[in-house]
C-alpha cells in the first residue's frame, strides 16, 4: 500500500516539472518564431541565400547563434560552397570569422559593397579604411576586420541587396545604433508605403477612354 501510496504522491509532481519545462521551451520557441520582425529577417535569409526557412531556423535554434550572425554564416557558406555547418563548426572551435574566411580561401573584398560616401563613421568606418587601403596597395598587410566588422559588413550587403536600396541608407541607420532586424523592418514598412501610395496615385489619375 505505501509504494501505491508513494507513486500517487509523485506522480503529480513529476507531471509538474515535466510541463513546466514544455511550456518554457514552447515559450521560447514561440518568442524566436512568431515575433514578426524576426521571422520576417528569417524568412528574407532564406530567399537571399536560396535555402528553406526551415534550415534558417534549425541553424539559430540548434548552435544559439545571435540573429544577426545568420547572414555571416549563409554568407561564407554560399562563397565557400560549403553546407552551413562546415562554417559553425570552425566557429565552435573558437577561430574567428576572419580565420574562418581565410580557412576557405576568401578574399576579404567579397564582404565589401561599393559606396559613394567619402566620409565614413562607426561602425564602418575602420574597416572601409582597411578596404580602400586595400584596393590601392593591392595588399590587406596587418589588416584584420574584427568579428563585429564582418557582421555589420555582412548585414549591410545582405540588407542593401535583398531591399535593393543604396548601402549608404543602410549606413546611415546602422551609425544611429539601429539594429539590423530592425533596419530591415523599417525597410520593409517604408516600401510597403511607398506601395500604398503609388496604388493611391494610381486610383486619382482618370482611365483612358476606350476607343470606339
Amino acid at each position: 500500500m505505501k509504494p501505491a501510496r508513494l507513486s500517487a504522491w509523485l506522480i503529480p509532481v513529476i507531471v509538474f516539472f515535466c510541463c513546466s519545462s514544455l511550456l518554457a521551451q514552447n515559450i521560447n520557441l514561440g518568442l524566436s518564431i512568431t515575433d514578426g520582425k524576426i521571422r520576417s529577417f528569417y524568412l528574407s535569409i532564406s530567399s537571399y541565400f536560396g535555402v528553406p526557412e526551415a534550415k534558417v531556423l534549425h541553424v539559430q535554434s540548434a548552435y544559439r547563434l545571435r540573429d544577426e550572425e545568420l547572414p555571416v554564416v549563409f554568407f561564407i557558406a554560399a562563397r565557400a560552397r560549403v553546407e552551413p555547418e562546415a562554417v559553425i563548426q570552425l566557429r565552435l572551435k573558437g577561430m574567428s570569422w576572419w580565420d574562418i574566411s581565410l580557412h576557405f580561401k576568401l578574399s576579404p573584398e567579397v564582404f565589401f559593397v561599393p559606396v559613394t560616401v567619402v566620409h565614413i563613421g562607426p561602425p564602418y568606418g575602420r574597416a572601409y579604411g582597411y578596404y580602400r587601403q586595400f584596393r590601392e596597395k593591392k595588399s590587406w598587410g596587418q589588416a584584420v576586420l574584427s568579428d563585429v566588422e564582418i557582421v555589420d559588413l555582412v548585414n549591410l550587403r545582405f540588407i542593401s541587396d535583398y531591399h535593393k536600396i543604396p548601402p549608404e541608407r543602410v549606413i546611415e541607420m546602422r551609425g544611429r545604433g539601429e539594429k539590423f532586424i530592425d533596419i530591415h523592418e523599417k525597410i520593409i514598412r517604408e516600401k510597403g508605403q511607398g506601395k500604398a501610395a503609388e496604388k493611391d496615385r494610381a486610383k486619382d489619375q482618370p482611365g483612358k477612354r476606350k476607343k470606339k
